[in-house]
């Protein structure tokens, strides 16, 4: 009898193994909406890629200070990055279980009546509304505002760009019924109701994180009415009954679950399992941030870093940086075409052949400091006017010392962001790195050296869409916790300071912090120079 027992149990267990393995194999896709593109991709439920898809929009910068999108681009974009993915992938062994987002924060969209744009997407990079923040800096609102918001006084905002529309665009504000982001849009589209979540709503400047509800001294800053601004759920919300023509230019079932999902700098910080108490998560993409998890809402005193929210008892602190690897785009532009030149004749990668240059100069590049304000600052500065400067440049140094000193400010920026974040959430316990830069063993090792810290770098792909996936997989029942992120991430580097090098950084470091301080006066000078002969300036570009 005992016996045959246990020949039934393991064939049923075979057969258990059989219907996992080839009849109801359980998928989910992350889709990350970014500043110029969106990403798209399918993982199964270890987590493990199935798809991936890059689809490409345009950034317009039209004018001084303009970053805009075109919603009807974005939206096209992810459409045919869902259909992409899945017309590769195989999924007749298995279910797609739902669709969960990323997105940028910080976007503004005017609808009409309608529904309908009267405004392209003014994305986080637009600087137009530095006017009205520098007013709400001055007249303290902006501080009154932070401490119930957790975000900082910054043209970046929805806040400071409604103002702006406001004031130097009145016709459109006044057509505007509805004020929303890229995301919010975009499941109007699809399922034809406006939802928003609380990350994204967040990020706009307009939303208590005590509360959790619009901020009604906000709205009255922004002179906007509640019901001009989408309902609010939380990250883990699911959209149903997608619109039919939809359905089928994506190829899935109308009845396909879409959970809300959240902002991408907190996503990034689930997607590569740096949501324990002091885990660091160290971003620099284009752009770049350091971001922490508490289990509350967390206001700085000084007002230097951000509180987003993620999920229930996850809040993530932390400080972005305009200035990432959008930097080194512009050495290798600007400051090295001929080794640009060289890069594209031996059909090697321009960047690595740059940070191989790099490599042969000192830690600290024999004194040579590069401020990376090339397109003003957020943390932890939080100044639209501030500028990139070369200090210390003497007839000894070369492109070279140009090169790793440019590498070096960044890094330098984002630790005085890590400066700033331990005074509010205490020293970090160890750091999780990623983003383009990770690939650069100069660049990791330049982390380890300047913050003084191990850094890890997770073998996550894309972690923004897993942090996605992950939350979808939850809001969907396929995971217990948000904790079990850690069954999906590993490490492949691990780097540690070195003595030598860290030693150079200490001396270097504060001479950084204090020429940020000391130049700030004159930021505003020589931005106002710059506006008022844009026009001249880009008629000598062309």
């Amino acid at each position: 009898m005992k016996a045959l027992q246990k020949f039934l149990m393991t064939e049923f267990n075979c057969f258990k193994y059989v219907v996992r393995g080839n009849i109801i194999m359980e998928y989910v896709i992350g889709v990350d909406i970014g500043t110029t593109s969106v990403k798209t991709v399918l993982y199964d439920d270890k987590g493990q890629v199935k798809g991936y898809s890059n689809d490409l929009y345009t950034l317009y910068q039209d004018t001084a200070d303009m970053a805009e999108e075109d919603p009807e681009e974005i939206f096209s974009a992810m459409l045919e990055g869902l259909n992409h993915v899945l017309e590769k992938a195989d999924l007749k062994n298995g279910t797609l279980k739902g669709i969960s987002y990323s997105c940028a924060m910080h976007s503004v969209i005017c609808l009409d009546e309608n529904y309908k744009p009267l405004t392209r997407a003014i994305t986080w990079a637009d600087n137009r509304a530095v006017k009205y923040a520098d007013e709400l800096k001055e007249n303290g609102v902006g501080m009154e505002l932070y401490k119930k918001t957790g975000v900082p006084t910054h043209p970046m905002s929805p806040l400071t760009k409604i103002m702006w529309l406001r004031n130097e665009k009145p016709e459109i504000f006044k057509k505007t019924r509805w004020f929303v982001g890229i995301k919010e849009y975009i499941n109007y589209k699809l399922f034809g109701v406006l939802k928003e979540d609380y990350s994204i709503a967040n990020a706009t400047g307009l939303f208590n994180i005590f509360t959790m509800d619009w901020d009604p001294q906000a709205l009255e800053v922004a002179g906007i009415k509640q019901d001009q601004l989408p309902d609010l759920v939380d990250t883990t919300y699911q959209f149903k009954g997608m619109k039919k023509h939809y359905a089928q230019m994506i190829g899935i079932n109308p009845d396909t679950p879409f959970v809300i999902g959240a902002s991408d700098g907190p996503l990034a910080n689930l997607g590569v399992d740096a949501i324990q108490p002091g885990v660091v998560a160290v971003t620099i993409g284009t752009s770049g941030a350091v971001r922490v998890v508490t289990d509350k809402p967390t206001i700085d005193p000084k007002g230097r870093v951000f509180c987003y929210y993620l999920a229930k008892d996850m809040w993530v602190v932390g400080g972005p940086v305009n200035n990432g690897g959008i930097v080194f785009r512009w050495v290798r532009d600007q400051l090295c075409l001929p080794e640009k030149v060289t890069a594209e004749q031996m059909h090697i990668d321009a960047y690595d052949l740059l940070t191989e240059i790099a490599a042969k100069i000192p830690a600290g590049s024999d004194g040579l400091i590069f401020l990376p304000f090339l397109g003003g600052e957020r943390a932890p500065i939080w100044d639209a006017d501030a500028r990139g400067t070369y200090f210390g440049l003497t007839r000894k140094h070369t492109r070279g010392h140009m090169i790793r000193a440019a590498l070096e400010g960044i890094v330098y920026n984002l630790y005085t962001v890590m400066l700033a974040l331990e005074e509010v959430v205490g020293d970090p316990k160890s750091i999780q790195a990623t983003g383009g830069f990770a690939r650069s063993e100069l660049w990791r090792q330049m982390l380890a050296d300047v913050f003084e810290q191990d850094v890890n770098i997770p073998e996550s792909f894309e972690g923004t869409a897993l942090g996605a996936a992950v939350l979808g997989m939850y809001s969907l029942g396929m995971i217990d916790s948000l904790y079990d992120v850690k069954n999906f991430v590993g490490v492949t580097n691990t780097h540690k300071p070195n003595p030598v090098n860290y030693e150079a950084y200490r001396e270097l470091v504060p001479i950084y912090i204090n020429l940020s301080r000391d130049l700030k006066p004159e930021y505003k000078s020589i931005a106002t120079y710059q506006r008022e002969h844009a026009s001249e300036w880009n008629e000598e570009e062309n």
